[in-house]
């Protein structure tokens, strides 16, 4: 394939540190720079180590292009084929013998091996390389050895490698005092240059000018990292167009690709050629290719981002991490001398995250959750996860294995969930070939075929129709394709002798969608509106493009489904009819009247519905007034428009004020009559005013007064006149409304004049609380604002009266004000 291996790497200089480590401890940890040679060299050098005792070395890399690099780079190094000393097992290959002491795996594949064999019987260390991708197999992996290693295997050896990782974070998990082991230094140095990227711009034409650059200024082959697999499309056509050199090739690289093609792009460019890779992530670790002296990273990265509320995948593009920009950079030195360009400004480095997201935190943890199980625990917390996975998702994921019988009430592991988690699938497609299994080797062949196309990125073409890729793979030769109706073959055959344990309860499906339906039944999809948009059974809108055959299907079943909860595309699915739903989901399918609040005619809706759980089939209007429950749907419907809306008198407001400021005044003994008090528990206080009404133009003022006083039991009631009257009575006999909603509390405006002889501030609440006194001229203009009258009338009423008695001089302006009669009348005339 192309790859190089050197016998001098910055590894040697610490090789004899981590041998002398895995000696006296269980667990080391090794950071060491990307092009360091941890990869090949670490388990060739562990192979003579005393511990070992003839055991086998297991190194677990991320992805199966990078464990077949690392394989092939070793079994190089000792002039011997894959499969000798050397061994491989990744899903579609295996090359593993009785000579085999080094099995290099991917780390779904070793989840899958120690769960069958908690022991590890023959295994001596378990290596995790890259362990920095924080991959949800690899956190399961390290657990579960942790966990082998505490409980069965002290003699077990496990090592943590990374080029770039919170090394002293994961040697805690690991345990105390395990020994963190650092390598310095590159294999060779990389020159990093900064090419700012138009923000506005389209990444590929941004890529397209570097590249171009890069050809120009610099010797040698390229690899640029983009974020996805459509990026890597646009460019290719883009540099195809401008790349005027005939002497260049152009190599895509991604995880959907034919391993034919994969291995294509990673051999080294012929003598004379020069090669330009484009690239996901995938190239980031693990990876040697000769001549590549020149790294071009866009800084983006396309993760899944799983949201358990929803149950959808969301494709987020992000900026990568600064340990990510690091292992990115390092590709450029590993062989020779490198440079990398950097399509952001230098300053911006800072800014990263240091490291990526892991992907426990952001996954569907049914698998997990299901492995667990299987493991003897319901409770990820009794593992040492470096990052917990959060219970939303959690719980979520034991819903699911729940609803297809993998678990029990109690979360415990059922003979169903036994046979699921045999199969190396996804819990929802296990099951789904089981089923079908259940009804024969032919319709078991059929959906390990499904199944195939779904987990095998690309396999088939990337078309929505799950039928169209079934039919192009059934006409593909290439290797991947053979290697991928095999290993279906080889599921259908286990499913086969799996299913014999349980019997079906699902008529044997007779087409794609009735398949795909019995393992996504919350996916099944109804059209609505236009062409292409459907309604999911679990609430969710989903979309097609218009043009697409499948967009004007009745039904779907929908497979994979990504993007926001608003907008999510559907991305794999298959035509369902009528019967089919039927036939699928009949038991499931009820009938029920309804009831609902339409806040446009703020009125109830009362309908016989037969649905799907969120998929309507057909409905009936009924009359409201006729359900049972109807006033407290009218209730909660109102609070939900908010309780302004409903009929309020000024009398009502002012009592519920004066209610309010008794509550602030004396504590919690008053109702909390607030808004916000009133809209929650759905406004239960206005059901029983509310029988027989399907409105809220229905209800009146009275029927809102009866339900309001009856919130506020009699003793206090009649506490209410007293200590928080409506008016105030002025010593001239005139009733003065008090203003409950003042700022600063409770407030009047009064003639000056009315309250002539009066020798106390007036008060509420039992005196406790002086009311603010906003005293008028008698042309009813503000005078002054007090809540001390006695000390107005000892103090600022002489100017007052001075300035009163100029512009009001037939009108009594007493000097002792507290002494004076109260009027409301002016001086009779001629006195």
């Amino acid at each position: 394939m192309g790859f190089s291996f050197s016998d001098s790497l910055p590894i040697d200089a610490v090789l004899s540190d981590l041998a002398a480590a895995l000696d006296a401890h269980a667990s080391a940890v090794l950071v060491a720079p990307p092009g360091a040679g941890k990869t090949t060299r670490v388990p060739l050098a562990l192979l003579d180590a005393p511990w070992l005792k003839g055991g086998k070395i297991i190194v677990l890399e991320p992805r199966r292009l990078a464990a077949r690099a690392a394989a092939e780079r070793m079994a190089a190094t000792l002039n011997e084929a894959v499969g000798e000393t050397i061994g491989l097992r990744v899903r579609l290959q295996s090359k593993v013998s009785n000579r085999t002491r080094v099995e290099v795996v991917t780390e779904g594949v070793f989840a899958r091996m120690i769960l069958d064999d908690p022991s590890l019987a023959g295994i001596g260390a378990v290596l995790f390389d890259e362990f920095h991708e924080r991959s949800l197999d690899a956190d399961l992996g390290l657990a579960l050895a942790l966990d082998t290693q505490g409980a069965l295997r002290e003699d077990l050896r496990l090592l943590v490698m990374s080029a770039t990782l919170d090394g002293a974070r994961v040697a805690s998990l690991l345990g105390a005092h395990v020994p963190l082991i650092e390598s310095e230094g590159r294999a060779y140095p990389v020159t990093t240059l900064h090419a700012p990227r138009e923000p506005q711009a389209r990444i590929e034409d941004e890529m397209a000018k570097v590249v171009l650059r890069a050809l120009h200024e610099e010797a040698g082959s390229i690899l640029a990292f983009l974020p996805g697999q459509g990026e890597i499309t646009r460019l290719a056509a883009l540099l195809q167009e401008r790349v005027r050199a005939p002497n260049v090739d152009i190599a895509p690289l991604y995880g959907a690709m034919d391993r034919a093609a994969q291995d294509l792009a990673v051999r080294p460019a012929k003598d004379g050629r020069r090669k330009i890779v484009l690239a996901t992530s995938i190239a980031e670790t693990s990876l040697t290719i000769d001549g590549v002296r020149m790294v071009i990273d866009s800084g983006l990265a396309r993760v899944p981002r799983y949201e358990p509320d929803i149950g959808v995948t969301r494709l987020e593009t992000v900026r990568v991490s600064r340990a990510s920009a690091d292992q990115r950079r390092g590709r450029a030195g590993r062989t020779q001398p490198g440079v990398c360009y950097r399509l952001w400004e230098e300053a911006a480095t800072l800014s990263l995250e240091p490291f990526a997201k892991p992907e426990i935190l952001s996954a569907d943890l049914s698998g997990l959750m299901l492995d667990l199980a299987e493991w003897g625990t319901h409770d990820p917390s009794q593992l040492a996860f470096l990052d917990p996975p959060p219970a939303p998702a959690v719980n979520e994921a034991r819903a699911l294995l729940q609803s297809i019988g993998a678990l029990d009430a109690h979360s415990r592991i059922t003979s169903e969930g036994k046979a699921i988690r045999a199969l190396p699938l996804p819990p929802r497609l296990a099951r789904m070939v089981l089923e079908a299994a259940r009804h024969g080797e032919e319709p078991a062949g059929q959906a390990a075929l499904v199944a195939a196309v779904l987990v095998e990125r690309g396999l088939g073409g990337d078309a929505v129709d799950v039928g169209e890729r079934l039919e192009r793979l059934q006409r593909e030769r290439s290797a991947r394709a053979g290697d991928t109706k095999r290993l279906a073959q080889n599921w259908a055959t286990q499913a086969v002798r799996l299913a014999a344990r349980g019997n079906s309860s699902i008529a044997e499906p007779e087409s794609l969608g009735e398949m795909l339906a019995i393992a996504f039944p919350d996916r099944i999809a109804k059209a609505r509106g236009k062409p292409g948009e459907f309604l999911m059974a679990n609430g969710r809108a989903a979309a097609v493009e218009a043009h697409d055959r499948l967009a004007r299907e009745p039904f779907l079943a929908v497979a994979e489904v990504a993007g926001r909860a608003s907008a999510a595309r559907i991305l794999a699915a298959a035509p369902l009819s009528v019967d089919e739903v039927e036939q699928i989901a009949g038991a499931r399918i009820q009938e029920k009247d309804e009831i609902t609040f339409d806040r446009a005619s703020a009125s109830l809706r009362a309908r016989r519905v037969r649905r799907l759980d969120a998929i309507v089939f057909s409905e009936k209007p009924l009359s409201a007034s006729d359900m049972p429950g109807a006033a407290e749907v009218l209730a909660a419907g109102i609070a939900a428009l908010g309780i302004a809306r409903l009929p309020w008198t000024r009398a009502l407001a002012q009592w519920r004020d004066r209610v309010m400021f008794l509550r602030r005044a004396e504590g919690d003994d008053w109702p909390d009559l607030s808004d916000e008090a009133l809209s929650a528990n759905g406004a239960a206080w206005l059901v029983p005013y509310l029988n027989g009404k399907t409105s809220l133009a229905a209800i009146s003022s009275q029927d809102l007064d009866e339900a309001l006083k009856s919130l506020v039991p009699w003793d206090l009631a009649r506490r209410l006149d007293i200590e928080a009257p409506t008016h105030f009575e002025a010593p001239t006999g005139s009733r003065i409304a008090i203003d409950y909603e003042a700022e600063g509390g409770p407030a009047m405006a009064v003639r000056v004049q009315e309250l002539f002889g009066l020798q106390q501030h007036p008060s509420l609440a039992g005196g406790r609380i002086g009311l603010t006194l906003h005293l008028l001229s008698p042309a009813h203009r503000p005078i002054q604002i007090t809540k001390d009258l006695p000390g107005f009338w000892k103090g600022s009423w002489a100017a007052v009266k001075t300035e009163m008695k100029g512009r009001y001089p037939r009108h009594v302006w007493p000097d002792d004000p507290a002494a004076a009669t109260a009027t409301t009348r002016a001086k009779p005339r001629g006195t």
